[in-house]
């Protein structure tokens, strides 16, 4: 592993850190406010950029997300997103050390996994670490066509299926894949596609804070974190080509993907109570007339 692929594994680390942090105190904020809709985006512009408190977790996380750029332009897509989904790890840590709630056995399953597939990859980079190739345009807009689909279906048929809280995860997590895979491809010498790189993190940031609303923490944006690694990581292998090491380095990396996948399934899996009640904003009490 070169010097400047293991900083950018660093930066990632520090991104996820960033990331997850602002993710907790966003939840703790939107769910303070009146019902956000898909049908009033002005409406819940407005109401998340007049909340202090959700503002400074939405500094937190775009300081997390221009570490990730800095870590995009240094390393490898798949690498970059493998150690970002350690990011599931930290958040439940945090999630456990601010009391928010307990951590069950499976997700403590889901810490160790994640912390072992971080430790797999980082022993699988004593093989190399290739660059890829830019992607075609082809190629990326099939691939941004069907992520839309898939959003959609999430909130549509996903929604009943799976409850509100985890279908805005899911939707929350295709439209920041997308976002990541308009980044590499922007960092990469293609600055056309940086109108579809906002509007993934827009959207994503969007959908985040109503799932916020809809369900717990942990669980969506958990499942948001699963599938904000695990696209872009199906992606740098396929469409930008990046290759695996020979032998048994590219044996460690494939497991060390697949355990970070995994660990994240654990993490994210939907509990009875994953459908927080909303807290009730206490009344306003006047003095009694004398």
């Amino acid at each position: 592993m070169n010097d400047q692929t293991a900083i950018a594994l660093l930066i990632t680390l520090a991104s996820a850190l960033a990331l997850n942090w602002g993710y907790l105190r966003e939840h703790e904020a939107a769910n303070t406010l009146p019902p956000l809709a898909i049908s009033r985006p002005l409406h819940t512009v407005r109401l998340l950029l007049g909340s202090r408190r959700w503002l400074a977790g939405f500094a937190s996380e775009m300081i997390g997300w221009g570490l990730f750029v800095i870590a995009l332009a240094l390393a490898p897509l798949a690498l970059v997103q493998a150690v970002s989904a350690g990011g599931i790890g930290i958040l439940a840590a945090l999630v456990s050390r601010l009391d928010l709630a307990r951590l069950r056995s499976d997700e403590r399953i889901g810490v160790g996994l994640s912390i072992s597939g971080l430790a797999l990859l980082g022993v699988s980079l004593a093989g190399g670490a290739g660059p890829g190739s830019e992607a075609s345009w082809i190629n990326l807009g099939l691939w941004f066509a069907a992520s839309l689909a898939a959003a959609i279906a999430a909130l549509g048929p996903g929604r009943a299926l799976l409850g509100p809280g985890p279908a805005f995860g899911i939707a929350t997590g295709i439209a920041f894949a997308a976002g990541d895979i308009a980044t590499k491809a922007t960092v990469a010498g293609d600055p056309a596609l940086a109108p579809v790189m906002i509007a993934g993190y827009g959207a994503g940031t969007m959908l985040l804070q109503m799932g916020f609303q809809r369900g717990g923490a942990l669980t969506t944006a958990g499942l948001a974190t699963l599938l904000t690694n695990a696209i872009p990581i199906a992606a740098g292998m396929t469409i930008f080509h990046e290759p695996l090491p020979d032998g048994l380095f590219g044996a460690l990396r494939v497991l060390a993907f697949a355990t970070v996948i995994v660990s994240a399934l654990f993490l994210a899996r939907r509990r009875v109570d994953d459908v927080e009640p909303r807290p009730q904003r206490p009344a306003t009490l006047h003095p009694a007339p004398h």
